[in-house]
């Protein structure tokens, strides 16, 4: 019995990998080569709002805008890590040997993520009717 080489076992991915470039590439090939070059005044008109843009798209944010963002972030990595442990939630107890193991470590995850809340809350990042610099 003769064994093939290792390498010929990623043979198929290669083909795979090949066959979307090549796909990729020709529909953007096709593409170019059907459709219509033509500019306009219209087709190069305002099209998002319909008003004309006035300034510097590049304007300066408050530094409260980055955190509420980082706060948004934050929230849905918490969301990201309480799913996979609510769907296994009923198994933990097989898994971890302890009947509340995984429900006292979610409770001192949220903690933490509680505690973080508190913090930006009384930091003032949350509040946006007064303004008070840059923080």
């Amino acid at each position: 019995m003769q064994s093939t080489p290792y390498i010929w076992n990623y043979l198929p991915l290669a083909l795979q990998i090949l066959c979307a470039i090549a796909l990729a590439g020709g529909m953007a090939a096709a593409s170019f080569l059907i459709g219509k070059h033509k500019n306009s005044r219209t087709k190069n008109d305002t099209y998002e709002c319909g008003m004309e843009a006035i300034g510097d798209a590049r304007g300066r944010f408050s530094v409260r805008f980055y955190m509420v963002a980082m706060l948004f972030i934050l929230f849905d990595v918490e969301a990201v890590f309480m799913l996979p442990w609510a769907v296994i939630y009923r198994d933990l107890p097989r898994i971890t040997g302890s009947r509340f193991f995984g429900f006292w470590e979610m409770f001192v995850y949220l903690g933490f993520v509680a505690v973080g809340l508190f913090y930006v809350w009384k930091k003032g990042v949350l509040d946006w009717s007064t303004d008070k610099g840059d923080l």
